[in-house]
């Protein structure tokens, strides 16, 4: 039996593929199981994006019929799987760590900081007004804090912001999320 990824057994007789509108197309629950088996184990994705080089998938999540089983328990039509909402710095892919996500949820809580440059997260220089910004971005479009004198006054209010906006979100949705969301506005408060 080939392995996929290096590491994963396709242990369903189902093909991982699909014929829709004459078109062949990828078994959805065979390509989120294969595509978190990429990350986890490819060396050409950890060259791109080297902060899954620690990560790891359970046991149990190396059968595809494992995999495909919890997956079908879940609400995943247009979202992502995250690994890291749930257990902030988690880096195993297992059922009781990860749920899925909308693309907006996922990336409101990106850290980026191999991207940040000198300052904290959400603040930059304004050369034109001498001042330093605070803002963050929903859905794509930046949000404009405000304008202070000090880095640290604009780092404490893009956390204050940005912990607000994260639980008027989590009141949104419900459990386990709502909790995991709360639990990242008050680490972004008090960071």
């Amino acid at each position: 039996m080939r392995l996929v990824e290096g590491h994963g057994i396709n242990d369903v007789d189902d093909r991982t593929y699909m014929i829709v509108d004459g078109r062949r197309v990828a078994d959805p629950y065979y390509l989120v199981w294969k595509t978190m088996l990429r990350r986890v184990y490819s060396p050409l994705y950890h060259a791109a994006r080297p902060t899954y080089i620690e990560a790891s998938v359970c046991d149990e999540w190396l059968r595809f019929s494992a995999f495909k089983s919890w997956m079908m328990e879940q609400d995943w039509k247009d979202k992502q799987l995250d690994k890291d909402i749930l257990v902030p710095g988690n880096k195993i892919y297992a059922p009781d760590r990860c749920l899925f996500v909308t693309t907006a949820i996922n990336n409101l809580l990106l850290d980026r900081r191999a991207a940040r440059g000198r300052y904290p997260q959400g603040v930059s220089w304004k050369k034109k007004n001498k001042k330093y910004q605070a803002m963050f971005s929903i859905n794509g479009s930046n949000k404009h804090v405000g304008l202070y004198d000090t880095v640290e006054e604009a780092r404490q209010a893009y956390n204050d912001a940005k912990s607000d906006y994260i639980r008027r979100i989590a009141d949104e949705h419900t459990e386990p999320l709502r909790s995991a969301l709360q639990r990242h506005a008050d680490r972004i408060q008090h960071d």
